[in-house]
């Protein structure tokens, strides 16, 4: 059965997607089978893997609220498979209200394909409703971008609450998959700082992996393709393929 791992950090513009996209691409280079959900309805991973938001159909939206069948949402890249969405999504938040095990919705959605993956990873909107409840529902760990920035840490003491609530409540078997620090700039003592102050919040959580400043990661999205794919020699596809061993080595102890 899959691990499924939650990319999650509700403040905007850490590097979740680029994160999301790239560990997953790079996994799957490693022999890993992944499957990446779009959970977020800005659909920024969707596009990332080259698949088209406004014709894919049926998505996760039709798969959360219509009972779509999960099987047919799914599409096949070469970087890895793709739970796609579209701003429909937003409005889901609404729409499972009413609905029976409404924080259960994509866990009981993603337990019908578990069992074809290594790794499920779910990208997260950057905020703390039903949606990202749902992804905390569904994930065995969580995984949070934290970028080297001075507020890096504001707001994550609202997530781990957060967490600390799902754990109590809905979810007893959520863990801490890790920390990875994005964004980071090694000339700099503020990517330093904060680099150190993160690594005392979060003792032993923090990935050893750090994923610099690279224009490549920036560019590589707007072609549709993974950084590993865009620039396999950039320092930013080596960042992440060093994660993704990183976070096999984790999962195989």
């Amino acid at each position: 059965m899959a691990k499924t791992i939650a990319i999650v950090n509700q403040k905007g513009g850490v590097g979740k997607t680029t994160t999301c996209v790239n560990l997953a691409a790079a996994l799957k280079a490693l022999g890993s089978r992944v499957l990446v959900c779009d959970f977020d309805p800005q659909a920024n991973t969707t596009s990332g893997f080259g698949v088209d938001k406004v014709t894919a159909s049926p998505n996760i939206y039709d798969v959360l609220v219509n009972d779509a069948d999960i099987t047919k949402a799914i599409v096949h890249t070469d970087y890895a498979d793709v739970l796609p969405t579209n701003k429909a999504l937003t409005g889901a938040t609404v729409e499972m209200i009413a609905m029976d095990r409404r924080e259960y919705r994509l866990k009981d959605a993603l337990s019908k394909v578990a069992g074809d993956y290594d790794y499920i990873f779910i990208d997260c909107p950057p905020s703390l409703e039903l949606l990202t409840l749902n992804a905390l529902c569904a994930a065995d760990s969580i995984l949070v971008p934290v970028q080297c920035e001075y507020y890096a840490l504001e707001g994550l003491s609202d997530l781990l609450s957060t967490v600390r609530i799902v754990k109590r409540a809905l979810n007893p078997d959520i863990s801490m998959e890790g920390v990875v620090l994005t964004m980071y700039d090694g000339r700099t003592n503020l990517s330093l700082q904060v680099a150190e102050e993160v690594k005392r919040h979060f003792p032993g959580q923090v990935y050893a992996t750090v994923i610099p400043r690279n224009v490549r990661l920036s560019e590589a999205p707007s072609h549709g393709l993974p950084v590993s794919a865009y620039d396999s020699f950039s320092r930013g596809a080596e960042a992440y393929a060093a994660l993704a061993q990183e976070v096999l080595d984790q999962n195989r102890t």
